[in-house]
């Protein structure tokens, strides 16, 4: 593995490198910034997690002037939180060099964004609609972009960004440098590479080994009506320092976090739906360990890239399989291990043997937990807490009470009915959450596209054969013979 040390770049972008713990390159790092400071473009295929920020920052703040007054590079994402994140990581990469990234998102006033825009920032970061609104404004000029970078391009498509994206790329001058990022390499974004960038070297890393091999993945099969209570029960025998719970819905993601708040948990949900404000409240509530439990859609949780997640629970498995892989990639992150978990109903396990196919390895099956196992779980938290608090902090001045206690009552039955009062035993909280939305059947490839067959072909057309009947319509004819049995019944 190469070293940051070997790529020859400039004292005050290598000093800003070592200031962020950098050493040895990831292999996208490794194969993307020597060809990108060579101003070449480039489509990288990485999974999230696998440090590509750095790999088209570091060429993005090194080829930068500082006096410029011009915007020279422009980077989209997909999302506010991914925009605010890479625009972090691009003024840590720059803060030596003094170039200045500017994040540019939708929910945050436009007003102060164009008085931040006119301090003169080196790199806007954006998203399609907002830099759009810009664009229309003219408080944002492209005349003299030099790099383009478009990160996570197969989300940014999936939200429906196209068109944005294809009319910012024909308002960038032609002779700029493109870099692409995108964990799958759909025709679309191939159409886009054809029509916009200029013979781009494509850059292939399998990263599924990267986002997964350091996580532990288990599963428990579990039905619809008993999730939250086995998600509690989990919660309750691990007590992680910080998780991730991931839900299919904003509906789902409002009812859980509530009803984990209901049952003592530090939680709070974050989706698309809430104000910038309070997602910018919650992701730092999260990072400073305030809240512990982060609930989750897929949406709202692409791109976070916060240090220190040790647990992923999947709450309602994924709609395909590669966002399994994002969502276990939370967590197992910068060499340490991780643990993901996914309650599944029995009617979901097909595509859980799917989600196994494409990361190549067998997820685990656990039995669901006990409460008797959940109540010493928290038993056992307890007596850590305990020891600690013994080792760590001052407890002299509560020596005289219990010598008062001691003198009355064994410490075996004092230490017990403290250890009743402090653990946290399930709550007996009625909690309600609506059904799951079903999961969409999708193209998920040759190999793994689910086969309906003549399942599809015959029992599907019986059942409707018999349904048509029972209403009296002439199925022989097709729709012309229903339509006339329609018009029969009507007529009487």
């Amino acid at each position: 593995m190469s070293t940051f040390s070997d790529l020859g770049l400039s004292e005050p972008v290598t000093r800003s490198i070592i200031n962020m713990g950098f050493e040895e390159m990831t292999p996208i790092q490794e194969e993307t910034i020597p060809a990108a400071m060579q101003g070449r473009d480039l489509i990288g295929q990485a999974q999230t997690g696998t440090g590509k920020t750095a790999a088209y920052g570091i060429p993005l703040v090194e080829r930068f002037m500082e006096h410029a007054e011009q915007i020279q590079g422009i980077v989209l994402a997909p999302t506010r939180e991914l925009a605010v994140q890479v625009a972090e990581e691009l003024n840590k990469i720059g803060q030596f060099k003094r170039i200045h990234a500017l994040p540019i998102y939708g929910g945050q006033g436009i007003d102060w964004q164009i008085r931040a825009l006119k301090k003169r920032p080196h790199i806007i970061v954006a998203t399609p609609g907002r830099l759009m609104d810009h664009m229309r404004r003219k408080t944002i000029r492209l005349n003299d972009i030099k790099i383009l970078v478009l990160d996570e391009a197969d989300e940014m498509l999936n939200m429906g960004f196209l068109d944005d994206i294809e009319t910012i790329l024909k308002e960038i001058p032609a002779d700029r440098q493109t870099l692409l990022f995108s964990a799958t390499i759909p025709r679309q974004i191939q159409n886009i590479a054809q029509r916009f960038m200029k013979e781009p070297e494509l850059i292939s890393i399998k990263a599924m080994g990267v986002t997964v091999s350091d996580t532990e993945q288990h599963y428990v099969e579990v039905s619809e009506k008993l999730k939250f209570d086995v998600l509690s029960r989990i919660l309750d025998i691990q007590s992680p320092d910080l998780a991730i719970v991931f839900a299919r819905t904003k509906r789902r993601v409002d009812e859980l976090s509530e009803a984990l708040s209901k049952r003592g948990y530090s939680a709070e949900g974050i989706h698309g739906d809430l104000t910038q404000s309070k997602r910018d409240s919650v992701l730092r509530q999260f990072k400073d360990g305030t809240v512990e439990v982060l609930v989750a859609t897929d949406v709202a949780a692409r791109g976070l890239d916060i240090s220190g997640v040790t647990h992923v629970y999947n709450f309602d498995i994924p709609q395909d399989p590669e966002s399994y892989v994002h969502r276990v990639g939370r967590t197992g992150r910068a060499g340490k291990s991780g643990l993901a978990i996914t309650l599944v109903t029995p009617r979901e396990m097909g595509m859980l043997r799917l989600i196994e196919q494409l990361i190549k390895r067998r997820i685990v099956r656990k039995p669901i937990p006990t409460i008797i196992e959940a109540v010493e779980g928290q038993q056992r938290l307890t007596m850590t807490e305990i020891l600690r608090v013994i080792a760590e902090e001052d407890i002299e001045k509560y020596k005289g009470v219990a010598e008062e206690l001691l003198a009355e009552n064994d410490s075996v039955t004092l230490l017990s009915a403290a250890l009743k009062i402090i653990t946290k035993e399930p709550e007996a909280v009625e909690v309600r959450l609506t059904e799951a939305a079903p999961i969409r059947r999708r193209n998920m490839g040759n190999n793994v596209r689910p086969q309906l067959g003549n399942y599809y072909r015959d029992g599907y057309r019986q059942k409707t054969d018999t349904w048509a009947r029972r209403k009296g319509h002439d199925v022989r004819g097709g729709a012309a013979g229903i339509q006339r049995g329609r018009d029969n019944k009507r007529n009487g």
